[in-house]
C-alpha cells in the first residue's frame, strides 16, 4: 500500500508582511455593509461530496485577484463560505471545511457559487439551500452552479428552459433527472441570464477568471492565472475534452468501460480489471462490448490511443517517442506500426506534411471503416443464405434484398465522427 504525505508550507508573518495578519472571516464583513464594499464579492454554498479542485481553483483566483502580488488580503475582493448551519462540510476527497456563516441577505454578494460533485440516486439538498438560491434569485443575485452544482439550481426550480452546463461524465444524469432544461455538454461554462453554470474540474478557473475579469478588469485576472503558474484563461465555449461514441450506447456498463478505456489513455487497463469494475466477466463484457460498439475492446482502445497520438503530434511539439509513451504504446516501433497501418504513413511524415494531410488520413480512415462494415454486412448476408439452403429454408427475396443494400454510408466528420465525438481540438 502507498501512503502519500502532503506537507502544506504556511509562511512566517515575518516572510510575508510586518503588518498584522487579517482574519479573512472578519474582513468579509464588508461584503454585509459594515466596511467598504469590494468590488467583487462572492458567497460559495458546498454542496456534501463537493469537488475540492473546483472550490479551490475560484477562491484562490479571488485571493491573488484581491491584493498586490501573493499578499493575499480581500481588498478587491471578499468572500464566505455559507451553509445551512456551521457544520463540517467533506469534499469528495475526504477534506472538511468549515462554513464561515449560515445563509442569510444573498445580496450581499455579486454571486453566489454553488459547488457540487459527487451524486447518486439518493442525493438530496438541504431544504435552506434551495430556499436561499430562490432567495437570491428573487433580489437578483448571479447565481453560478459549478460541476453538478448546476443540479442544485434545477431542483431549486431556477433553471426551467434554460441551458444549462455539465461535464459530459454528468451529462447522462442531468438528462435522466431533469427534462425542463436545455443541457450543455460541449462547452467549458454557460451563462444565460444571471444563471451561470460550469462543467467543473479545471473549467472553474476559466469561470473566476471570467467573474474577476468582468468586475476588476483583464489585467487582474491574468496577473492571478500567471500566479497560479497558467498562461491564460480559456473561453466559455471551449470545448469540453470528451470520450468519442459514449453517447450513442444505451448499456450502461458498456458506457462505463468506455469511459474508463478513455481515462486511462496512457497506462491501458486490462481487460479482467475493466470487466470486475462494471460488474461482468471479461467474457460477458467482451460479447456485450463488440454487440454495442461493433469493435472489440482492444480495438477500441486502440482506436482512441493512435487518435490520441495523432492529436498530440498536431497540437504539441513534443517527440514522437513522448507521443508514443504518452499514447499508451510500450515502445515507439508498436507506436509507429500502428500509426502506419491506421493513416498508411509514418507519424514523421504526417506531422511533416500538416493538418490537411492529417485530415486526408482520418478521412481515408473513416472510409476504410465504411467500406468493412459494408463487407461484413455482405458476408453476414451470405452466411445467412448459407444456412437457410442447409435447412432447407431458402429465403432468397431477403437475402437479395440484403445484398442490394448501400454500403454503410461515410462517417461525417462534422457532425457524428470519431473527431466530433471525441471533443477534442484536434485541429
Amino acid at each position: 500500500m502507498t501512503h502519500l504525505i502532503v506537507v502544506l508550507y504556511c509562511p512566517t508573518r515575518s516572510s510575508v508582511d510586518a503588518r498584522p495578519m487579517i482574519d479573512l472571516r472578519s474582513s468579509n464583513s464588508s461584503a454585509s455593509g459594515k466596511g467598504p464594499r469590494r468590488q467583487l464579492s462572492v458567497g460559495f454554498v458546498l454542496i456534501p461530496n463537493f469537488t475540492l479542485i473546483a472550490f479551490s481553483a475560484i477562491v484562490d483566483l479571488l485571493r491573488l485577484a484581491a491584493d498586490e502580488g501573493d499578499r493575499s488580503r480581500p481588498e478587491r475582493c471578499s468572500w464566505s463560505i455559507l451553509a445551512p448551519d456551521l457544520n463540517p462540510v467533506t469534499a469528495s476527497c475526504g477534506l472538511q471545511v468549515l462554513p464561515w456563516e449560515t445563509f442569510s441577505k444573498p445580496e450581499r454578494f455579486d454571486y453566489i457559487v454553488v459547488i457540487g460533485g459527487l451524486i447518486d440516486r439518493n442525493t438530496t439538498y438541504h431544504p435552506k439551500t434551495l430556499e436561499f438560491l430562490r432567495d437570491a434569485a428573487a433580489k437578483g443575485v448571479s447565481i453560478a452552479g459549478v460541476c453538478t452544482g448546476s443540479f442544485a439550481l434545477v431542483e431549486a426550480k431556477l433553471m426551467s428552459g434554460r441551458r444549462c452546463c455539465v461535464s459530459w461524465y454528468h451529462f447522462q444524469d442531468l438528462v435522466e433527472r431533469y427534462g425542463d432544461i436545455i443541457p450543455v455538454a460541449d462547452q467549458l461554462f454557460v451563462e444565460d441570464g444571471k444563471f451561470v453554470t460550469c462543467a467543473g474540474g479545471l473549467a472553474a478557473l476559466d469561470l473566476g477568471a471570467w467573474m474577476v475579469e468582468r468586475h476588476l478588469g483583464p489585467g487582474h485576472a491574468q496577473k492571478s492565472l500567471h500566479i497560479m503558474v497558467t498562461d491564460t484563461a480559456r473561453p466559455a465555449a471551449g470545448a469540453q475534452p470528451q470520450p468519442p461514441s459514449v453517447g450513442m450506447v444505451d448499456d450502461p456498463r458498456v458506457r462505463r468501460a468506455m469511459l474508463q478505456i478513455e481515462q486511462n489513455l496512457s497506462t491501458p487497463q486490462k481487460v479482467d480489471d475493466i470487466a470486475h469494475s462494471v460488474g461482468l466477466s471479461k467474457r460477458q463484457l467482451e460479447r456485450i462490448f463488440r454487440k454495442m460498439v461493433g469493435k472489440s475492446i482492444q480495438e477500441f482502445s486502440r482506436d482512441l490511443r493512435v487518435f490520441y497520438g495523432l492529436w498530440l503530434l498536431a497540437s504539441s511539439d513534443k517527440t514522437i517517442t513522448a507521443v508514443a509513451t504518452e499514447s499508451g504504446f510500450s515502445d515507439i516501433s508498436h507506436f509507429n506500426r500502428l500509426f502506419r497501418a491506421t493513416f498508411g504513413c509514418a507519424p514523421s511524415t504526417l506531422r511533416r506534411e500538416g493538418p490537411v494531410a492529417m485530415k486526408l488520413a482520418i478521412h481515408r480512415w473513416q472510409a476504410a471503416q465504411s467500406n468493412t462494415m459494408s463487407d461484413l454486412h455482405i458476408a453476414a448476408a451470405k452466411t445467412l443464405a448459407d444456412r437457410n439452403a442447409v435447412t432447407g429454408k431458402p429465403n432468397i427475396a431477403d437475402v437479395s434484398i440484403a445484398l442490394a443494400r448501400p454500403p454503410v454510408p461515410e462517417i461525417d466528420l462534422e457532425t457524428l465522427g470519431f473527431l466530433q465525438r471525441e471533443r477534442r481540438p484536434y485541429f
